[in-house]
């Protein structure tokens, strides 16, 4: 018969609810970074990226749109390449992001993904997307679909981040968008501005408690056991 588990008492203490329920600081508009998953000319992922952009700017957000051209495959290159620089200091300055990706072959696309796989959990003492909030969209050739938002809210749910409850799948998306490329009134686009008017409440709300929402038990049983060990290593 195995021992049980015993809790580490030095590593565990009691959830603070002062801190969890603490009324907002924050009141700069919330920092929002788009990432889209196609380098066509006439990209429709950009496009509705672009589109949500002047949603959350008519929210009250601030927008920073990533552009993937240029963009190495991960390792292909070295994580100091000026494009992997420029995504990950705009993930460290926002505090949600959108990801858009076109549907292709029944899933998201491999420029979204490079983007995802490019940000690292940790940056040192920095977590550029634990407990950020993030919003998913996809746009079809087709019918509509769900596979790409589905794979992207699973890689959401992968880097810790706060995915909010609504999402956005755009069918045909060439019928969506006029010679202006902007999209045109409909039931799609009503939908996404619920989705970017859900993302910036959902901002507010937990933009300020985001090192609680990940602070962890685990981790802090091994932060204390590295400690342990320098002190022990020093004192030797």
């Amino acid at each position: 018969m195995t021992d049980t588990p015993q809790l580490d008492e030095n590593a565990f203490v009691e959830i603070n609810k002062a801190r969890l329920t603490r009324n907002r600081l924050s009141d700069h508009p919330p920092r929002i970074l788009l990432l889209y998953g196609s380098l066509r000319d006439r990209s429709f992922s950009r496009l509705m990226s672009e589109e949500a952009a002047r949603v959350l700017e008519r929210l009250g957000a601030e927008t920073r749109i990533f552009n993937p051209t240029g963009l190495p495959l991960p390792d292909e290159d070295h994580a100091d390449h000026p494009k992997v620089q420029e995504l990950r200091d705009m993930v460290v300055w926002s505090e949600g992001m959108v990801w858009c990706s076109p549907e292709r072959h029944g899933a998201m696309t491999a420029v979204i993904k490079a983007q995802i796989d490019w940000i690292p959990l940790s940056l040192g003492a920095v977590r550029p997307t634990q407990g950020k909030t993030l919003a998913v969209m996809q746009v079809s050739g087709g019918s509509q679909s769900f596979n790409a938002v589905n794979q992207m809210r699973i890689l959401g749910r992968w880097m810790r981040c706060i995915t909010i409850p609504n999402q956005s799948s755009v069918p045909k998306a060439f019928q969506q968008f006029n010679d202006n490329n902007r999209m045109k009134p409909s039931p799609f686009y009503n939908r996404m501005v619920d989705v970017m008017e859900e993302l910036v409440k959902f901002t507010y709300i937990t933009r300020d408690l985001a090192d609680d929402l990940v602070d962890r038990y685990s981790e802090r049983v091994e932060t204390r056991e590295e400690l342990i060990h320098r002190v022990n290593k020093t004192t030797s």
